[in-house]
């Protein structure tokens, strides 16, 4: 059998996927398990469970190379191919058409037409109850397959180069033996996901006030050339004493850091999950209009810094339909203006 696994949405769906990974290879011990991916990110590198990751930006690339990627893959015949959740706009299930696989699996959304469902016949009606990771698991029945653990978490590969990695950067910063806090001011930067972001002026303040309370807690900021900007308007204004922005090149590398972190903080994002899979004892996240129970760190406690402006309306404002979240850049801008520094302080540090 010749099992593709299509993630085309963002870093952290593509994480959500490692569970039912490892199940497909536990039910199909001899089968070809490869996934296609959009970001170039290394979360699935080293995952002893695949065959082949395929990595292709067919949003951003040429049109021309798009198609030739995907003639390739539909040359190796796949027995079945599984867009994974949440993956709701059509152009996911139009790739999954194209490449051919004799069963199209998926789930079915709020925007689904007739058309939609002939684009992927085999589907799951999407579960807001469960988390990402159960409802992809959900999607074994149509291989007549079921999962064979009785629990399950996000699964990353870190090699001892990574490892090694983060040592040598902590030492080189004399933070071993410091107790450390990450965070990750950024977000996705699809549709306007940007904007439930927490203001940056409020992380630069909440950072004066943690060193307040805990001079010698060192301050990690993560991110990639997305939050370039915000870091250095960061560095500008509390200094290099203050706060460290380690240089990574992938998401396990970054993986390998969080992981030595006592205290993270984040929106929900890929790097929330990170945090998530590699067990950061305390974790927090601020609530923003895209929070649910779908998306939530699977498998690590975390606290929720309530948005008292979302007020459990979430799906008000985003739901898996395709669509960007509800409202304009000013009504947004001032929901997560919402969140008070002391909040998260209070939350944070206590």
């Amino acid at each position: 059998m010749k099992i593709l696994v299509i993630s085309l949405a963002g870093i952290g769906d593509t994480i959500f996927v490692t569970p039912l990974i490892h199940e497909l290879r536990e039910n199909f011990p001899a089968a070809t398990i490869d996934v296609f991916v959009r970001w170039e990110s290394g979360v699935l590198a080293n995952n002893p469970y695949l065959n082949t990751v395929h990595q292709k930006d067919i949003a951003e690339d040429s049109k021309l190379e798009s198609l030739w990627y995907l003639m390739k893959l539909r040359g190796v015949h796949y027995d079945a191919s599984i867009n994974i959740f949440p993956q709701s706009r059509r152009e996911y299930r139009y790739v999954a058409k194209f490449i051919k696989a004799q069963m199209r699996i998926g789930h079915e959304y709020e925007n689904f037409t007739e058309f939609d469902r002939r684009l992927t016949p085999h589907l799951v009606p999407v579960d807001y109850s469960k988390h990402a990771v159960e409802n992809n698991l959900s999607l074994l029945q149509f291989l007549d397959a079921k999962p064979k653990f009785s629990s399950h978490r996000y699964e990353l590969f870190l090699t001892e180069q990574e490892d090694a990695g983060a040592a040598a950067y902590l030492a080189q910063q004399r933070l071993q033996g410091r107790r450390l806090f990450g965070i990750h001011v950024g977000s996705g930067g699809t549709k306007n996901l940007a904007l439930r972001r927490w203001p940056l002026e409020n992380y630069i303040e909440l950072v004066r006030r943690v060193h307040e309370k805990e001079p010698e807690l060192g301050i990690l900021f993560f991110g990639g050339p997305g939050e370039k900007k915000d870091h250095e308007r960061i560095r500008a204004a509390l200094g290099d004493d203050k706060v460290f922005f380690p240089k990574t090149h992938n998401m396990l590398q970054a993986a390998a850091l969080i992981g030595r972190c006592d205290l993270f903080l984040s929106v929900d994002t890929s790097n929330m999950h990170l945090a998530a899979a590699m067990g950061v004892k305390k974790q927090f996240v601020i609530e923003t209009p895209t929070w649910n129970k779908p998306i939530e760190p699977y498998g690590n406690s975390f606290t929720l810094i309530k948005n008292p402006a979302v007020a459990g309306r979430n799906l008000e404002f985003y739901r898996y339909d395709g669509a960007p979240i509800k409202g304009t850049a000013d009504e947004l801008a001032k929901l997560m203006a919402s969140v008070k520094v002391e909040d998260v302080l209070n939350a944070v540090i206590g």
